[in-house]
């Protein structure tokens, strides 16, 4: 069983930045295909960014390109999720998710009922 733990979520100013962090325990993150989603107030929950097993493959909803970077440390277990130019429609409580089966980029990646296990989300607050 795979627990994941986000951090770094916290209040920022738009136009600033946030470092979000997925640790995996109680497996391999290599062994998972990747991915954030994040859900705001009244909404359903979206996909944000997916990163491959060994990193090499990313995609990314059109809203957050060329703002969001999605990387990973498969030896710290640790998946990333640099924002930055931050927008007030960017709040929400953002999760990490790990896919066992997905292996390459594909629409697949923005379903959130493909994803075996999720974290517990953390809350990005901008503000206007």
């Amino acid at each position: 069983q795979v627990q994941l733990v986000e951090s770094g979520g916290g209040l920022v100013q738009a136009g600033g930045s946030l470092r979000l962090s997925c640790t995996a325990s109680g497996g391999t993150l290599s062994r998972y295909l990747m991915s954030w989603f994040r859900q705001a107030p009244g909404k359903e929950r979206e996909f944000v960014a997916a990163i491959s097993r060994k990193g090499r493959a990313s995609d990314y909803t059109n809203s957050v390109k060329g703002r969001f970077t999605i990387s990973r440390d498969n030896d710290k277990n640790t998946v990333y999720l640099q924002m930055n130019s931050l927008k007030f429609e960017d709040t929400a409580v953002y999760y990490c998710a790990a896919d066992s089966i997905g292996q390459h980029m594909s629409v697949r990646q923005s379903w959130a009922r493909v994803y075996d296990y999720w974290g517990q989300g953390t809350q990005v607050t901008v503000s206007s």
